[in-house]
């Protein structure tokens, strides 16, 4: 072949290279499908939020738009940075003082205090998440095995299910006062381990997020494959063991669909709660700001609802991430 010679590319060449060009339009279109679109969808809904909070002006001035609670959001930051400041010096004040006291007088006593700023923003999201997760967790103590007994035994279910018919549909609103004056009633220590008002959000929290999983761990045992429990008559299992290895890995996507939808109602219920309750939170920050009336409380109301949706978001997710671990895989385990 002489050096003026060119070879026309083989087939298999320009198959790889349409397989390349193919590959990275298939990432493209992927990668607008995640991060573009999305975006755009963000971008659209700040542009109707602005123009729509320009046009309304409320008692307090007008709607905050996406600028201002993001000022606002910065503001609260600061706050805590602040606050935190103040609490550290606060300690270093008291340990510097306790030091001249022992040095004056070694068995001197030494008493401790606790500083007692205000609640940041920051603090009264951790307050809330600490109080969803109680009520979370005292109601799926009670609706898993409640719900797993109502799948195993017809009878039981159809003995409980007028209660849970009921009781489903009750506000949180009418719940709080009940159990506020239980809480009062039977709550009557001198030297309390937790606020009233906490227990008074947390028990609300439990009974209105309650029933999703109870509902869905009731469909879930009942709907284990019956080839499965046949199998397990044939082997004579216990009881326990039967639960363990044949009707918990079958329902538990259903179990987790019901805490899910648990969390994401309890969430919601706390918000409500904690407004009525006065238990410190994002509820209460919410109703504060609302009767302080400040020129900035509408910015500061809007940064907790944005918080409170991506808080609500995070912990779905967070739900999702725990289900797909402990999900039993059939098909993985056949691969």
């Amino acid at each position: 072949m002489s050096a003026g010679e060119h070879t026309a590319p083989s087939s298999d060449a320009l198959a790889g290279v349409a397989g390349t060009r193919f590959n990275w339009e298939k990432h493209v279109n992927r990668l607008l499908q995640v991060i573009g679109l999305p975006l755009i969808g963000i971008a659209v809904f700040l542009m109707i939020w602005q123009m729509g909070a320009a046009s309304i002006q409320t008692s307090l001035g007008q709607f905050p738009g996406p600028a201002q609670v993001w000022d606002q959001a910065g503001t609260l930051v600061q706050e805590h940075i602040r606050e935190r400041e103040k609490a550290g010096e606060f300690y270093e004040r008291q340990e510097v003082r306790n030091a001249k006291k022992l040095e004056k007088n070694p068995d001197a006593s030494i008493k401790w205090r606790d500083y007692t700023g205000k609640s940041t923003f920051f603090d009264q999201i951790f307050t809330s998440l600490y109080t969803v997760a109680v009520g979370f967790i005292l109601a799926s103590l009670i609706a898993i095995p409640v719900g797993i007994a109502c799948g195993l035994n017809e009878s039981f279910y159809r003995a409980c299910n007028p209660i849970i018919q009921v009781f489903k549909p009750v506000s949180p609103l009418a719940w709080l006062p009940l159990v506020t004056m239980v809480v009062s009633a039977v709550y009557t220590s001198e030297d309390p381990l937790f606020d009233k008002s906490f227990l008074n959000s947390a028990f609300t929290v439990a009974l209105c997020c309650l029933w999703p999983t109870l509902i869905n761990t009731t469909v879930g045992v009942s709907s284990v494959d019956k080839d499965l429990v046949n199998v397990s008559r044939v082997m004579a299992l216990p009881t326990l063991t039967h639960i363990r290895r044949i009707v918990l890995p079958s329902a538990i996507p259903m179990i987790f669909t019901g805490l899910r939808l648990s969390l994401a109602t309890g969430w919601m219920v706390l918000i409500a709660a904690e407004m009525l309750a006065q238990n410190p939170g994002l509820g209460k920050f919410i109703w504060d700001e609302f009767q302080n009336g400040s020129s900035n409380s509408l910015g500061r109301i809007m940064v907790a609802v944005v918080v409170i949706g991506l808080t609500g978001f995070a912990l779905d997710k967070l739900m999702l991430i725990l289900q797909k671990r402990v999900s039993w895989d059939k098909h993985a385990t056949l691969r």
